[in-house]
């Protein structure tokens, strides 16, 4: 790996952590428990459209493995893990299309992210409750989609990396 890329990859996954160390401290936005921003999405989105798909992967992993083991528990993880590689999944789908903004690929992440979070809960508490919260669950990861993707695709905008090193 050269070393500029390690260093953004590092980077990166700092911004990642930090982000959601940050929102970790927030107070609860919504009544229903559970329901985050997703601050960390927005650099995820960025390494999806910038960075490529293993660096994505990288980062993504990094992201739930050390906020895990730094804010999290085992459960967590387990919630982070599955929603994060849905999630993925689909962002890197629905950019490979073609037809979607980096809005309706942060909409379509944001909203596998909280799917794949309900399949790990079915797994562990039954599907009976978590079907009464998927609602409202694929309602806030719309809404919650549109707002970081929003702020993706301005950082995707203003901060692409020089094509060649003469532009540095």
């Amino acid at each position: 790996m050269k070393t500029n890329k390690l260093t953004r990859s590092a980077l990166l996954a700092s911004l990642m952590l930090a982000l959601g160390y940050v929102e970790s401290l927030l107070p609860a936005f919504s009544a229903i428990p559970g329901i985050k921003l997703g601050l960390a999405n927005t650099v995820l989105l960025y390494a999806v459209y910038i960075c490529g798909v293993k660096s994505a992967v990288a980062l993504a992993v990094i992201k739930v493995l050390l906020s895990g083991f730094l804010f999290g528990s085992p459960a967590a993880m387990l919630y982070s893990a599955s929603g994060a590689a849905l999630s993925l999944c689909a962002m890197l789908l629905f950019k490979r299309t073609g037809k979607f903004s980096p809005v309706g690929v942060s909409v379509a992440g944001a909203i596998a992210h909280n799917l794949g979070q309900c399949m790990a809960a079915a797994c562990v508490i039954g599907i009976s409750p978590v079907l009464a919260y998927f609602p409202m669950l694929l309602l806030s990861g719309a809404v919650t989609g549109l707002v970081t993707g929003t702020a993706a695709a301005l950082v995707i905008k203003h901060m692409r990396p020089p094509k060649n090193k003469t532009e540095v």
